[in-house]
């Protein structure tokens, strides 16, 4: 099974089926969307309702200042035919309790994004998720003393009309556990980005019942089909089936009603919600009830939970389902965007690279859309011209021609690192399986949207964020989503300079000094490499030492030490190393200013275990074990003291989605697993899929990554003591246990922050940072010393 899918963050939405066939970049290159838009404007929701949505939003927002600002939506003729928001003095203004502000917008979700805009860039507000700082009001202004504007108020079009928002995957990685309180908020802070295409994947599974349920494929049949609430997304990709499973009844019903509120509060706000459509996966049951249709059994894998059915696009019961799907989604929904998500070669490989063939496949992917949507657009994914070399020149051509100018978009999906837009046309990626790292490539989130807009034959049509998951980075996606408002390149110096003033509320000369630092490293990311942490701490290699390379130290031909090889071992260079070391892009002499140093830390300590292995020195290594188990206990403790670094909202959203005991312990262990390791493994032998959605979470460290990361170290000592090879059969088999216990075991984790985080931040720099050359033996000992030392 193909590994899950990475996050990214700046994508920009093209559509390349345009540019490969010489149309021009104008408005009118795609009618189609165009029409698509003018319907949007003729079955949306009444300007009245995008208004209530908007004061809404603010009463959440900003309920004492719900008086300061009068929301109107207006016709794009009063924007130059764009979508835009102007904001103004209110002309009836006069004194507290009138309104002061005038925010007009082509709808709800333009006149949030005005709010958002005035907040930022006069009252030096910042919104961000809570996990990441919330939002920072502290700095606006009473009501009746808000900031005045320019006379005849400012006026904000968009350069291409749409922001697209989430990755396939964000649906397991970030939102698996969520209830309509946290959607609200979430719908809420999509519109103050400014996001007006988001994908809507909640509840699909209970509209795959309906449609299966006329090929009469009972319950029971789908139950080895939909994966569990934490694995949805790899079954819905084809990658998988019935991990963490069965479904609940109860859970398809809970999450079709959930998505019809998220749905209702879409639409209020004016948004173009991107519903799925059918890519081709089917439960095996069909296929026996069809025994002549064409049907691929995918991958070479353990057929219990992967190797699943992917049916023909060729085969007319695929046009067939197709329709039924996206009519019963306009059924149950009651309208439609006319804008649908469909991956179907997305870590699924043609079996034929024929040209002619991929483009009857494309056509006939598109036919099942809209066959039930004589409007439907295709939305693609363009990740896979990417990463799949299968996809070259005339294969991508093939499939950009297979569908009428107009009615596709490919996101191009990695183009803050990787843009294939330079080759064909472009979109942005930024994050994977919603681990946590200091992460982000800001001068090309300033500058890939300008640079791919105005480029030549350009068919780009939006920007967007595409992350794997949400809540990390605040000041990458602050800088995307108002990048979707930008005609020029921002100026990102000055940007990165108001940027704390706006994230704490009040203008400190030591804190630009660090944002500086961290725009210049952590945030300078320029070696092309994917932002996936490797850290030692949560990414535990699984490997014999004597294969981690550790340069100056050891090479295979040195026979001066004592500490045995295993007789399977196979010795390697450092170009095919099996340790996968961590992603280190910035200078740490710079960043050890601004902490980030402390994660480094443990990487190195980790290294310098393993070459005192190698020297047979086994009080070192003893020392320097105990020293890395510290480490991840203090950074626990660290962790414990932030709400957005905690295991136990996780683990208690998940059961609180529950309706029974039952269900609670089935929620609970697909959490669990999610962030450990999947199903592909044996007693001995580790699945590929660990550690993949690693987490920086207190509870974590403490109870599986430090009792790991001790179980290896146990094995290393015992090696040197008993002049034995390293056990790598016996580490795996108790590994694999912890694992094991740990996804079902029932304890229970804090949900609520506990210490100080400025006071635990300044005894851990003092612990571990005030001495340039800490990972010496000598220095563990003199930091032992000074341990308990009050300073």
């Amino acid at each position: 099974m193909p590994a899950p899918r990475l996050l990214r963050v700046l994508l920009l939405l093209v559509a390349l089926a345009c540019a490969t066939s010489g149309v021009g970049c104008s408005d009118p290159r795609f009618p189609h969307l165009g029409r698509v838009r003018e319907l949007h404007r003729g079955e949306g929701r009444p300007a009245a309702e995008q208004e209530a949505a908007a004061r809404g939003l603010l009463a959440r927002l900003l309920p004492s200042h719900s008086g300061s600002f009068d929301f109107r939506v207006i016709s794009a003729d009063q924007c130059g035919g764009k979508a835009c928001f102007i904001v103004d003095n209110h002309p009836l203004f006069d004194g507290e309790g009138t309104p002061q502000v005038l925010l007009l917008g082509t709808s709800g979700v333009e006149i949030s994004a005005g709010l958002h805009w005035y907040l930022k860039h006069y009252c030096a507000a910042h919104v961000s998720w809570d996990k990441t700082g919330g939002a920072q009001l502290s700095s606006v202004p009473r009501p009746g003393s808000l900031p005045r504007l320019p006379s005849g108020g400012i006026l904000i079009q968009r350069p291409v009309g749409w922001s697209y928002y989430q990755n396939a995957v964000t649906s397991s990685y970030s939102f698996a556990w969520w209830d309509w309180e946290r959607w609200e908020k979430e719908i809420d802070w999509m519109a103050l980005q400014g996001i007006n295409l988001p994908l809507a994947f909640t509840g699909q599974e209970a509209i795959w019942q309906k449609v299966f349920q006329r090929y009469n494929i009972s319950k029971s049949d789908l139950d080895d089909f939909f994966g569990g609430p934490a694995f949805l997304a790899w079954s819905r990709m084809a990658n998988m089936h019935g991990w963490g499973g069965p479904l609940p009844q109860s859970w398809l019903d809970d999450q079709l009603a959930l998505q019809k509120k998220i749905l209702s509060r879409m639409y209020a706000f004016g948004m173009f919600p991107v519903l799925p459509a059918f890519s081709g996966n089917i439960p095996a049951a069909l296929r026996s009830k069809f025994p002549s249709a064409k049907v691929t059994h995918l991958g070479n894998c353990n057929p219990r939970w992967c190797c699943t059915y992917l049916l023909d696009a060729s085969d007319p019961l695929f046009v067939e389902i197709g329709k039924l799907f996206i009519e019963e989604q306009i059924r149950e929904y009651g309208g439609t965007s006319h804008v649908y998500s469909c991956d179907t070669f997305d870590e699924n490989t043609p079996p034929l690279s024929d040209p002619n063939y991929i483009s009857s496949l494309g056509a006939a992917t598109f036919r099942g859309m809209q066959s039930g949507d004589d409007d439907a657009i295709w939305l693609m994914q363009g990740w896979l011209f990417s990463y799949d070399p299968f996809w070259e020149p005339p294969q991508m051509k093939a499939l950009l021609h297979s569908v009428p100018v107009g009615r596709m978009i490919v996101l191009d999906l990695y183009a803050e690192v990787k843009p294939i837009w330079i080759n064909s046309d472009q979109c942005m990626l930024h994050n994977f399986a919603a681990d946590f790292e200091m992460y982000g490539v800001l001068d090309m989130v300033a500058s890939g949207p300008i640079d791919a807009r105005l480029s030549a034959n350009s068919t780009m049509v939006g920007v967007g964020m595409s992350m794997e998951g949400i809540e990390q980075n605040p000041i990458v996606y602050d800088l995307m989503s108002e990048t979707a408002f930008h005609h020029r390149q921002v100026d990102l110096q000055v940007w990165v300079e108001t940027y704390p003033t706006r994230r704490y509320g009040k203008s400190m000369v030591g804190l630009q000094d660090a944002w500086k630092i961290l725009y210049q490293t952590l945030y300078n990311c320029t070696d092309g490499k994917n932002d996936k942490n490797r850290d030692v701490i949560v990414a535990f290699p699984d490997v014999e030492p004597f294969v981690i390379q550790t340069p100056g130290l050891y090479t295979s031909s040195s026979k001066t030490y004592s500490t045995k090889l295993s007789k399977n071992y196979i010795a390697v260079d450092a170009s095919n190393d099996e340790y996968e070391h961590p992603h280190l892009w910035y200078d740490t002499d710079a960043v050890i200013r601004a902490l980030e140093l402390f994660l480094r830390y443990g990487d190195e300590v980790f290294v310098k275990i393993i070459e005192s292995y190698k020297s047979n020195n086994v009080n070192q290594v003893s020392n320097l074990c105990q020293h890395f188990i510290d480490l991840v206990n203090d950074l626990d403790t660290l962790l414990a003291s932030h709400e957005g670094f905690l295991l136990g909202p996780w683990l208690e959203s998940a059961k609180g989605l529950a309706r029974d005991k039952e269900q609670e312990m089935q929620y609970e262990w697909n959490a669990r697993t999610q962030i450990t390791m999947w199903f592909d493994n044996t007693k001995t032998k580790a699945s590929l899929l660990r550690d993949y959605a690693n987490k920086y979470w207190s509870g974590l460290l403490r109870d599986y990554y430090g009792p790991r990361a001790a179980i290896y170290f146990k094995y290393l000592i015992l090696s040197m003591e008993k002049k034995e090879p390293f056990a790598l059969e016996e580490w795996r088999r108790e590994w694999i246990s912890l694992t094991n216990n740990w996804q079902s075991d029932w304890k229970v984790f804090p949900t609520t922050a506990t210490g100080d985080a400025l006071n635990i931040s300044r005894t851990l720099y003092k612990k571990y940072l005030h001495d340039a050359d800490l990972i010496q033996p000598e220095g563990i000992i003199r930091l032992r010393n000074l341990k308990n030392t009050p300073w």
